[in-house]
Formats: structure tokens, C-alpha cells, sequence
């Protein structure tokens, strides 16, 4: 049987919308590229198949998904695409398709690869998740906009900004990832992706230079209040690095 190398436009409507498409022509997938990232064609192996996004291909799927394993079994594949790793298009396809075609609870059957490797993900994902609704330190700005820079090891906006939408609901924000370059902005009322042009130096310091005057006394009086409160005798520095690894001290104005 002939091999494809599946192109698509790297988003998860376009994930779904090529597990229909392998239904649909009964592709049998050796490789899944983004089109921006991809290598060039391979020679007398594999054809190169071009996916198309499309809403009504990636609701029906996500019908199906749910059908199967719920909303958390969905979630979970969401994950994997959001962690970024290597392959994760490939371990998202065969874990669909075996839960498609088993009527058991499949997304716990822990025994199965493809299942056990989702599992071991979403756990690292949603540890990620969890630090970044502890580390953003939001600085205001002139503007009035209270602005953060993160840079998370996965893409984890998309699953913080309900988070912080409750919890900041009466102040305008930013949210920006330098390491993917692109951000979530709450307006006050509805929470939108948001991206910077290629001029625009987005940095820790360009930050604190368009902060407003009174955000170095805050940032003062933050860092006193947590010396006052630091006992240098019980200073455990393993155990602390445990909690806030030290790839984030560099966002936090305590450090």
C-alpha cells in the first residue's frame, strides 16, 4: 500500500480536519508535516498530500472524539498538539483511530502505547499549565494595559486565559510569549490571540521602559516585603528550585 506524507497548516482545526481526510481516502500515513516546517518531497516512497482546514471536517471529528471518550479523553489529545512535541500529529491519529474503533473506555486502558504516551504529556502539559497561573507577573504599562512576558516550555496560553480572565475581569492585559511570539489580550470583555509585528522588540526590558512611573515603587516595595519575609537561615535552595525551576526566575522581579 502506498504511503502519504500528510502537509497541514499547523492548527488543531487543521489536525482534526486531517484525521477526517485519512478516513475519508484511507490514507496510510508514514509522515505529518506543518506546510511552513516541512522537508522537501520524498522520492519514489511517499506522495505528499495537501490538507485543508475545514470547520465542518473538524466538528465532526471532535463529534466523534467526544462519542468515544468524552470531553476529557478529548482534551487530553488537545494537549499533546499544544505540547509541541515531535510526532505529536502521528501519536494524535493513532490514538484517535483506536479509540474509534474500540467500544471499552479506551482513553484508560493505560496498557495501550499510544494511550500510555498521551497520558505521560497531558501530565507534563498541564504541569505547565499550573506554573504559569503561579509565575506571570503583570506590569503596568503607561497605557494602562497590565502586560506580562512568559516563556513556557509548551504552548500552554490557550489553557490559562479563562484562568486569568476570572481572575483579572476588571483590568485590561497581555499575555505575551517571546518563545512563540504571540500573546492573549483581555479587552475587558473577551479574551483574543494577539501578535506583535516583526519591528516590534518585545523583551523584559523594553517592558519595564514603557512600564508606568509608579510601577518601580511597586516593584520596590515587592522585593523589600519579600526580603523582610525570607529567612536566610532556613534557605533550602534545591527545594526552591524544585518549586520555581530556574527558567522563570528570569520574568519574576523577586529574583
Amino acid at each position: 500500500m502506498e504511503e502519504h506524507v500528510l502537509r497541514y497548516d499547523g492548527t488543531w482545526k487543521g489536525v482534526l480536519s486531517l484525521i477526517f481526510d485519512v478516513y475519508a481516502y484511507k490514507y496510510n500515513v508514514s509522515t505529518i508535516e506543518i506546510e511552513d516546517e516541512a522537508s522537501q518531497p520524498l522520492l519514489f516512497t511517499s506522495a505528499v498530500m495537501y490538507v485543508t482546514t475545514d470547520d465542518v471536517k473538524s466538528a465532526r471529528v471532535t463529534k466523534g472524539i467526544i462519542a468515544s471518550v468524552g470531553q476529557k479523553g478529548y482534551l487530553e489529545l488537545y494537549h499533546v498538539f499544544l505540547s509541541e512535541k515531535w510526532g505529536r500529529e502521528l501519536l494524535i491519529l493513532r490514538t484517535t483511530q483506536y479509540y474509534l474503533r474500540t467500544k471499552v473506555p479506551a482513553s484508560r486502558n493505560y496498557a495501550h502505547g499510544d494511550v500510555l504516551e498521551v497520558k505521560k504529556i497531558v501530565k507534563s502539559v498541564s504541569r505547565e499549565r499550573h506554573r504559569m497561573k503561579a509565575f506571570v507577573r503583570f506590569q503596568l504599562l503607561d497605557d494602562g494595559i497590565y502586560f506580562a512576558i512568559v516563556e513556557p516550555d509548551f504552548n500552554v496560553l490557550p489553557l490559562v486565559s479563562k484562568h486569568f480572565k476570572d481572575r483579572y475581569a476588571d483590568q485590561k492585559w497581555i499575555i505575551y510569549d517571546v518563545k512563540r511570539k504571540y500573546g492573549i489580550y483581555y479587552d475587558g470583555d473577551l479574551v483574543q490571540e494577539v501578535e506583535f509585528g516583526s519591528g516590534r522588540r518585545i523583551d523584559q526590558k523594553s517592558i519595564t521602559l514603557a512600564g508606568h512611573e509608579s510601577e518601580l515603587l511597586y516593584s520596590k516595595l515587592w522585593n523589600q516585603y519579600f526580603n523582610s519575609v525570607n529567612i536566610k537561615e532556613r534557605k533550602n535552595l534545591k527545594l526552591h528550585i524544585q518549586h520555581v525551576p530556574k527558567r522563570y526566575w528570569k520574568y519574576l522581579n523577586e529574583k
